[in-house]
């Protein structure tokens, strides 16, 4: 069992409140990554789930026990940290099956569990060396199976990648995966990679400033964002956003901006309204036929099997991406498509999703309910 609740969580360091009122529940057997920019508090929440960071309020629970004030060693978490934290005179051996000997267990208890943890994590061969004579990728794997021997009700994983070139961070993503599947724990993992975030997570919990912005599966938080934060922060290049005015023409409805002008795909009459405008790059395409934005090419990128091309609009600039070759260059008028629904309306203050009236109610969730949120008729 790993089942961790997170109930009104907040910590501050002297006038700077580092999380703030964090609830979230982690479900047994789910591989939950806490994403967000530096200083959002994901690592200082995963530290207090560990016991490591004192909550000033706030209350844990790990499978319906209440660990708040547990001390560290007595909460049945295993933390892997950035740094791997190794013991650099310990063989790799040595080093798996400290915890074990920590808790003075039987000698054939060790060597059994430290044989059935190297294997999994293909370090059989190297158990006799010593962390400096270890690559990055061997270094982190050690760092999980002592992790791993001590059979833990969860895993904690502080940026463990971040220490790796882009080619092994790539493999050990893998290997993570693979060993979260083989193992079914609970896994709660730190990072700032939206990349590792979307590629591992069974959900993704993205902080801002201390607080949860939004909580759903990798495909939810990507197509659905509950702000503009959420929508500006993932993908790459990140969501377009446009201040825009949403009006009725008859019974269409419209959003407009400088050289702008699309058609949402909906039929109703609402008084102009402000809001902010979301366009992921993706779905803009060059289309002479069913022109909806009309700007000037300023530069191209090419990514290899991809090209991003970033376009003035009016006073926005618009990234679009798309397999290459897009078609377009630096200097060429461009004339822009894209689906009413692939539209994303946020609030222009709050910046909080907008919903249509007959949108269904979103899955619950901290600040991600309607009447916060704002909706059009």
């Amino acid at each position: 069992m790993g089942q961790i609740r997170i109930r009104a969580a907040t910590k501050r360091f002297g006038a700077v409140t580092a999380v703030d009122g964090v609830t979230l529940d982690i479900a047994d057997g789910e591989f939950l990554v806490l994403l967000g920019p530096s200083g959002c508090g994901k690592s200082t929440l995963l530290r207090a789930i560990a016991g490591l960071a004192q909550l000033d309020e706030g209350q844990l629970e790990l499978d319906g026990r209440d660990i708040t004030h547990v001390p560290p060693r007595d909460r049945d978490l295993a933390m892997v940290f950035q740094s791997y934290a190794l013991y650099p005179h310990l063989s790799v051996e040595r080093n798996i099956g400290f915890p074990l000997r920590a808790r003075r267990r039987p000698r054939k208890e060790i060597d059994r569990k430290v044989t059935d943890v190297a294997e999994a994590l293909e370090l059989t061969e190297l158990l006799r060396r010593r962390p400096r004579e270890l690559s990055g990728g061997q270094r982190q794997r050690v760092a999980l199976g002592r992790a791993l021997v001590r059979d833990p009700g969860a895993f904690l994983m502080d940026e463990p990648l971040s220490n790796l070139d882009a080619k092994l961070r790539a493999s050990t993503r893998y290997e993570l995966v693979e060993l979260h599947r083989r193992l079914r724990g609970t896994f709660v993992y730190v990072t700032h990679d939206q990349v590792e975030a979307m590629t591992m997570a069974t959900r993704i919990a993205i902080l801002s400033g201390g607080k949860l912005e939004q909580v759903g599966t990798p495909t939810e938080v990507y197509d659905e964002p509950a702000s503009t934060f959420v929508a500006g922060f993932l993908g790459s290049p990140p969501m377009n956003l446009i201040r825009a005015k949403v009006s009725s023409r008859g019974r269409m409805l419209f959003a407009a901006a400088p050289d702008i002008n699309l058609p949402l795909g909906r039929i109703g009459v609402v008084p102009e309204t402000e809001v902010v405008l979301g366009i992921r790059p993706e779905h803009l395409r060059p289309h002479d036929s069913r022109p909806g934005i009309e700007g000037i090419v300023r530069l191209v990128e090419n990514l290899g099997a991809e090209e991003v091309a970033h376009c003035d609009v009016g006073t926005a600039r618009v990234a679009v991406r798309g397999p290459r070759p897009l078609g377009l260059a630096p200097g060429d008028p461009v004339r822009l498509a894209v689906e009413p629904d692939h539209l994303h309306l946020f609030h222009p203050t709050t910046g909080r999703r907008l919903l249509w009236q007959d949108d269904p109610a979103p899955s619950p969730s901290p600040r991600n309910d309607a009447t916060e949120q704002g909706v059009l008729a």
